[in-house]
């Protein structure tokens, strides 16, 4: 008789995350699976942050340091006024790291922030920061960070669990498994939660009170570089995807910015 206990405990370990890491997305409709606690996602990106600052040239003063300082600050603001529940948990901080050569920019769960000088060609000026910081602040609050390392764990279950299945059926059983759970994918960050913070980080420029249409040019200006993509783009929908999306939710941000310029306490600092 065919012995299916371990990929059973596999699976068994794997279900019983699913309903307890079941989250909502915050300003979407989206339910992520995600069985990491806030707090422990905080901690995570702060002792990243940590350890990349060990070993990065850090830009400390100068016009691109307050641009990106000045940018990244407003964002911040922005992200507690439209999801305070997860981005008013934050310490946010902002760096800019010397390295003309990377095209780049990153958030960390927790807030945590960096501008490489090598995107600044193609930001050109505050709008278009606004619609990078955006889009990355977004990845830390929609959680995408938790949401990847909790597929990466069921991912290792049913690893095992298919290859501790003698049986070809049940290593059958476990893959249609896997790929039911939505395991068999692309990686992190994957093309869904790309477009996800596309739009959140495009609400979040609007809100900050920064024109919402540059986000189109930037995506524009860098998927023109030609040659291999940028770092930045390599797993983003394509440029004409992305353009379409983003000119569908255009209106929305617009109305979002005029909100925020009409607003008495638009220019408290």
């Amino acid at each position: 008789m065919t012995m299916r206990s371990p990929w059973l405990v596999a699976l068994i370990a794997a279900v019983t995350i699913l309903p307890v890491g079941c989250r909502q997305v915050s300003g979407t409709d989206r339910r992520q699976l995600n069985a990491y606690e806030l707090d422990d996602e905080i901690h995570l990106g702060d002792a990243a942050f940590e350890e990349i600052l060990r070993s990065a040239d850090l830009v400390r003063s100068g016009l691109d340091f307050e641009r990106v300082r000045r940018v990244a600050n407003r964002i911040a603001a922005a992200a507690r006024r439209l999801h305070p529940e997860v981005a008013g948990r934050f310490d946010w901080e902002v760096v800019l790291i010397e390295d003309d050569e990377v095209a780049n920019a990153w958030a960390l769960p927790g807030g945590k922030m960096a501008v490489y000088t090598g995107i600044l060609p193609y930001t050109r000026n505050d709008d278009g920061l606004a619609a990078v910081l955006g889009h990355e602040a977004a990845h830390a609050i929609a959680r995408h960070g938790g949401e990847n390392m909790t597929r990466q764990r069921l991912a290792g279950l049913v690893a095992i669990g298919a290859a501790l299945a003698s049986d070809p059926g049940d290593r059958e059983l476990v893959s249609g498994a896997a790929t039911a759970y939505g395991l068999l994918g692309e990686p992190a960050f994957s093309r869904a939660q790309e477009s996800e913070a596309d739009e959140l980080g495009l609400f979040l420029a609007a809100d900050a009170g920064y024109d919402p249409r540059e986000a189109v040019s930037l995506w524009q200006r860098m998927a023109e570089r030609g040659g291999e993509p940028l770092e930045f783009l390599s797993t983003h929908p394509n440029s004409e995807t992305r353009v379409r999306r983003l000119e569908a939710l255009m209106p929305l941000a617009e109305e979002i910015r005029r909100r925020r310029l009409d607003s008495p306490a638009s220019h408290a600092p």
